[in-house]
């Protein structure tokens, strides 16, 4: 049964109540402090409940013996989807009562942020909408399985590897207002068309943008997922103050982009700090260059660049290189650093797009689109044979075109201990995604 319909409202009060995985009683009720507003009050933290759960290693990596307040929300209350927990933290919409201090007002706390003995955890009452819209069974379709096969660029008996078309989400976000309210999501579609002879759907281990388009990558075991996580988490986490010259990085990826302009140097590294602004009273949220890294939510950034090719006509391509991970990274450094937005990024680039004039399409461009075989099967309705340069409206040119990382599946098989140290003597796998139709059509067109 899932979780909220077992939420109940009793007669003689405000109170609602649902009975959580870990065994006790969820309230919500109306917060002094709060006026105005109602939450669901999560059980206070307890380590007891956590204890089977902490200080394991799988394959080699030991888990982290602290307990996020992320990790909590998902071990309460697991029929929440985890993408629809970390909108709320990232909308800044989860609170924590500390138990450290009487009489406190609960206060924003952040997914990594450690739990302590006694604290409560706060979620919008709004939550409740999730579950109780009616979860569709989409019925397997010949047309489906074969596009979504058709995506398909490498499988192992550890790891899928897609090229994600431009225009499907990752993961389905339908919460409240900002969710994009899409019907099918690549993960999805995968755990629909993919399983292939294993019991378990392949798990994601990292994403991209929904318009960005490119290698995406996912496990088809808990194991490979989490050594794949780890070197994900890696690339993210552990960049700073290191000497990017020398380093062998265990995860290497590339990008193409078309830009807006061309930057003043051929390449470089673009090393800026990276921070979020909530916008409209929380409802939507813009990722900008931090002018003080010393701010709580500046997040170092780092993309090495370099110049592919340049246009008379006022683009250029670019090979990204980006050696963190940060939300929308490539996006703002291209826009704010560089001077030049990527080429349907109307987010961050909307000023340069009203300058834009409509290319017209070269003869040989039409002749070769009208003959692609990706325009004849689009059961999704993503409009893959639209968004080139020579469109009124361009889509995001951007995409994830090269990725060299560890052969995990040879790494397993050796029963090796999957940390930094060894995954460098890995032997690697080099993976590349042609690029979407759009940007193909845009590459003949500034290169007629």
């Amino acid at each position: 049964m899932s979780l909220l319909r077992r939420v109940v409202k009793t007669p003689h009060s405000s109170f609602y109540r649902c009975q959580c995985y870990c065994g006790t009683t969820v309230t919500d009720n109306k917060n002094e402090n709060e006026k105005g507003n109602k939450w669901f009050t999560l059980p206070p933290f307890t380590a007891a409940v956590n204890g089977a759960a902490l200080g394991r290693e799988l394959a080699g990596v030991k888990m982290d013996n602290s307990v996020t307040a992320l990790k909590w929300i998902q071990r309460c209350c697991p029929e929440l989807p985890k993408s629809l927990v970390q909108k709320l933290f990232r909308l800044r919409q989860v609170r924590r009562e500390s138990s450290n201090v009487e009489e406190q007002r609960p206060k924003r706390v952040s997914a990594k942020e450690s739990m302590n003995i006694g604290d409560r955890i706060f979620l919008p009452i709004t939550v409740e909408k999730f579950p109780s819209e009616k979860v569709v069974d989409y019925p397997s379709s010949e047309e489906e399985r074969k596009f979504v096969h058709s995506l398909e660029l490498y499988k192992d008996p550890e790891i899928i590897v897609v090229n994600k078309p431009p225009g499907m989400p990752v993961q389905k976000w339908n919460f409240g207002q900002g969710g994009i309210g899409i019907k099918r999501s690549l993960d999805e579609l995968a755990a629909k068309y993919m399983k292939y002879e294993y019991s378990e759907a392949p798990r994601l281990v990292h994403r991209l943008d929904r318009d960005s388009s490119g290698l995406l990558m996912m496990g088809r075991t808990q194991l490979s997922a989490s050594a794949l996580h780890s070197i994900f988490r890696e690339k993210t986490f552990d960049t700073q103050n290191e000497d990017l010259e020398s380093k062998k990085r265990i995860l290497q990826k590339k990008y193409w982009a078309l830009v807006i302009g061309c930057p003043r140097r051929s390449g470089g590294i673009i090393s800026a700090p990276l921070g979020k602004l909530v916008l409209d009273n929380g409802k939507s949220e813009r990722i900008t260059i931090m002018s003080d890294v010393r701010e709580p939510s500046a997040q170092y950034a780092v993309t090495e660049y370099r110049i592919i090719g340049s246009s008379e006509k006022g683009y250029t391509w670019l090979e990204l290189s980006p050696l963190t991970g940060r939300k929308h990274q490539l996006r703002v450094h291209c826009a704010e650093a560089l001077g030049t937005p990527i080429v349907g990024d109307y987010k961050y680039g909307w000023q340069a797009h009203r300058k834009l004039k409509h290319l017209p399409s070269p003869a040989s461009a039409v002749n070769r689109g009208a003959q692609s075989p990706r325009l004849k099967t689009d059961p999704f309705s993503l409009r893959l044979g639209n968004g080139s340069i020579t469109d009124k409206q361009p889509h995001l040119h951007l995409h994830c075109k090269e990725m060299v990382l560890p052969n995990i599946s040879l790494a397993l098989e050796r029963a090796q201990v999957v940390s930094d140290a060894d995954l460098v003597h890995v032997e690697s796998i080099k993976l590349e995604a042609p690029l979407p139709f759009h940007m193909q059509r845009s590459w003949d067109c500034l290169s007629s």
